[in-house]
């Protein structure tokens, strides 16, 4: 674990010689294929990281015959304690310009701050860009949360460099929390890139984070494995919406939605929608998923659902919204920006060239007491 900044570095750590940002020489022979970007941002600490491609792996049929290449992949990281809340921090991880980044870190109560929230990114690699180049337009968000998908296929290591290159002039100035998606299954590279959990929390400000893994189908190779892991999942998720009952904002992320407006998709993810009552009793400010390559919001008894899948997947047609909840449903790329001003909060889908999908505004729903079990 790294020691903690000296005072001298918090705000600003030694800058090195330039280097051409897509193909950052590390060391001889490696190249960075992805970031720097920043995960597991806290009050006190945070991870930079960065992917390393070491090399080239070749597979064939014959001798010396060469069918398939594949890059070989290292991530890494550094981890950065004894920081102070609601401060930016810069860094350097390598030389030159290309190592440059920074994030910020947590306030502390009724603060202002933004996020955004995106998905399913895992395709038409041209929209994927077309979707960060709004935000950064449209956008100056502390963090962004993910609703899954990043890749197409988790375990491809050639999809890994792809997604970092869409995603290098965001994340080098915003923390990254992702959600896994179906298409990630469960891969070690996820976890691996992303220092990642299947599922956490966090706070930011007054509001707090919930992020759980809905893809049950990769988790386990029987189905009381998939059982178990949802069951405990579901306890760990009741005992943390109940923890933050004095949050002013209760959000869960999550990559399958609990209800579509796309009609051969309904009914689905029953796990999901069977965790409704739960997020009406704890008083849910809103979740947001992906899965469903559009922008859809409902509001049912109270808790506002939106499901922002545009980030670059073939979209989906929006042909059967949910009668008497559906706010807005739209067949688009999108993206989703939160402002949090301390008690309310604003929600705006928006498209790649800034148009507005939706508004809501949202106020605090906090609690004196945690309703009874």
């Amino acid at each position: 674990m790294s020691k903690p900044l000296l005072p001298s570095l918090m705000c600003l750590l030694l800058w090195g010689a330039q280097l051409r940002p897509a193909a950052a020489q590390s060391a001889a022979g490696e190249t960075v294929v992805g970031g720097p970007y920043a995960v597991n941002v806290g009050p006190r600490s945070a991870t930079v990281m960065w992917v390393v491609q070491t090399g080239v792996a070749s597979l064939g049929t014959e001798p010396g015959k060469t069918d398939k290449t594949a890059p070989v992949l290292r991530a890494e990281r550094t981890t950065f304690t004894g920081l102070k809340r609601g401060t930016t921090y810069y860094y350097q991880v390598f030389a030159g310009d290309a190592g440059r980044g920074s994030f910020k870190t947590p306030p502390m109560g009724e603060a202002q701050f933004q996020f955004v929230v995106y998905g399913d990114t895992r395709t038409r690699h041209e929209v994927h860009r077309a979707v960060i180049a709004s935000v950064l337009k449209y956008a100056n968000p502390d963090f962004v949360m993910h609703t899954g998908d990043l890749v197409a296929d988790g375990n491809d290591p050639s999809l890994w460099p792809i997604f970092f290159d869409a995603e290098r002039e965001l994340l080098r100035k915003a923390a990254f929390f992702p959600s896994l998606g179906n298409h990630e299954r469960d891969a070690g590279n996820y976890f691996d890139f992303l220092s990642a959990r299947p599922y956490y929390s966090f706070d930011w400000g007054s509001a707090h984070f919930t992020v759980i893994n809905s893809d049950i189908e990769n988790v386990g190779s029987t189905q009381a494995a998939k059982d178990t892991f949802w069951q405990e999942q579901t306890r760990w998720l009741e005992n943390d919406l109940q923890k933050a009952q004095k949050a002013d904002f209760r959000f869960v992320f999550a990559h399958h939605p609990p209800m579509t407006a796309v009609k051969r998709r309904q009914g689905e993810n029953p796990h999901m929608t069977a965790l409704e009552p739960l997020f009406e009793k704890y008083r849910l400010s809103a979740g947001f998923f992906g899965h469903d390559h559009n922008y859809q919001h409902y509001l049912k008894n109270g808790v506002h659902y939106f499901i922002t899948g545009g980030g670059g997947a073939p979209l989906y047609d929006v042909d059967m919204p949910p009668v008497g909840v559906t706010q807005k449903v739209a067949s688009t790329e999108n993206f989703v920006v939160v402002q949090v001003n301390g008690r309310t909060a604003r929600v705006e889908g928006k498209t790649p060239d800034g148009q507005s999908l939706d508004i809501t505004q949202l106020e605090s729903s906090t609690v004196a007491e945690a309703p009874s079990r």
